[in-house]
């Protein structure tokens, strides 16, 4: 679907691939490879996203001369899974009033609850190409019928753009870590209140008595047989919760392979078996961690894998932050501190906008309210600074 206007040349693509890689990829800040083609690609390529999970393809690409000046990944949706902003409340308020609330147009990566850009722009003109981007995503709203467009965990310009544009905003918190330079480990666990210390290290010290050994792996060095026993766990996981595991071997391998760099695969042995692993991603600034599984339980496994690991990693690699994924306050004690996360919402029905408008405005209380709470709980002896841990600033 393409449209002509001025100069530009506008198109809404049902396949990334339609899309050069080179030309999108520009336009990805901090070398996110949660945003790049490859990584969306690989989702398309291998049945992660389609009708059968309910996302569909809409990627904006807006060209001026032929050159790619702006773009969104943007996905048509039936359902609100995989979006780690949860809507049901309202799609069941349609329901009753007799209207659809399907479908609905999303910006965000599927099934990811980490920040990053969802309006891509080359650097310094955000100010001529968010509007347009935006004007376009609301006009296949208004024609396809959609109730509502939804822009999650959009970077700090992004949401700042929207905001002032009159959507509406939500709020949560996530737990994230912030490297200050330490020089290594016992650096950062120096900087805890002494009982969060003493507790970090006896969990580690579990995990090493049981006899676990943890490798750290990329995309050259993992395995075909690595990812093979990745993949068991990551599908256990979602088994043992009755959920619904939507990557793949396939994709996991072709990701690692197009993206080795950015790829974390921690694997934990024991007794010359591979029992566990997690899975994180890489920024050139931040470490996004994603999945878990395993199938024997070690005390104190699940944090040495998911989140020790990690800041080792960041520690060594000078990542300035971790994030390590949606809620979970039992990431506190471990020195992941709390970070307000945004998300930006159109509503095309005036009588339903004005009620969500209520209903976030009461939510965003809630959350300074949880927020406030959660202050006495601060795991560090010199706390960090507000700035640091009440707002995404990416």
């Amino acid at each position: 679907m393409a449209q002509e206007r001025d100069s530009l040349q506008i198109e809404i693509h049902s396949r990334i691939d339609e899309i050069d890689r080179s030309a999108w990829n520009r336009l990805v800040r901090d070398n996110n490879p949660l945003l790049r083609h490859e990584f969306l690609h690989a989702m398309e390529q291998h049945g992660c996203v389609g009708e059968r999970f309910g996302w569909l393809p809409r990627h904006i690409a807006i060209y001026q001369d032929g050159v790619l000046r702006a773009a969104m990944p943007l996905y048509e949706k039936y359902n609100s899974y995989g979006e780690f902003v949860f809507d049901n409340a309202w799609a069941d308020a349609y329901h009753r009033a007799g209207l659809a609330y399907f479908p609905k147009l999303v910006s965000a990566v599927p099934y990811t609850p980490c920040s990053g850009q969802r309006l891509l722009a080359e650097e310094g003109e955000a100010a001529t190409w968010y509007p347009v981007l935006l004007e376009t995503v609301l006009q296949l709203a208004e024609r396809m019928g959609a109730s509502s467009f939804h822009c999650l965990f959009p970077s700090a310009d992004g949401f700042q753009f929207l905001s002032g544009e009159g959507l509406l905003t939500r709020h949560d918190v996530q737990f994230h870590w912030h490297n200050r330079g330490y020089r290594d480990f016992d650096r950062f666990l120096d900087t805890l209140v002494a009982k969060k210390r003493k507790n970090i290290r006896q969990e580690r010290k579990k995990v090493a008595d049981a006899g676990v050994t943890l490798r750290r792996l990329d995309g050259h060095s993992a395995s075909e047989q690595d990812w093979r026993q990745f993949t068991h766990f990551y599908n256990r996981t979602f088994s043992e919760k009755w959920g619904m595991a939507t990557f793949n071997l396939a994709f996991f391998h072709q990701v690692a392979q197009q993206l080795p760099d950015r790829v974390l695969l921690v694997l934990a042995d024991l007794e010359g078996r591979c029992i566990a692993g997690s899975l994180m991603y890489q920024s050139d600034s931040t470490l996004f961690g994603r999945h878990w599984g395993s199938e024997q339980w070690v005390d104190g496994l699940h944090f040495e894998a998911c989140y020790y690991q990690g800041i080792e990693h960041c520690i060594e690699r000078g990542l300035a932050c971790f994030e390590p994924g949606a809620q979970g306050e039992h990431k506190l004690p471990r020195g992941f501190v709390p970070t307000v996360t945004r998300s930006s919402h159109w509503v095309r029905d005036d009588g339903f906008r004005g009620a969500i408008a209520r209903y976030t405005e009461h939510e965003q209380a809630a959350i300074a309210d949880y927020l406030e709470q959660l202050r006495d709980s601060n795991p560090y002896r010199d706390p960090l600074r507000e700035e640091e841990t009440m707002e995404i600033s990416r």
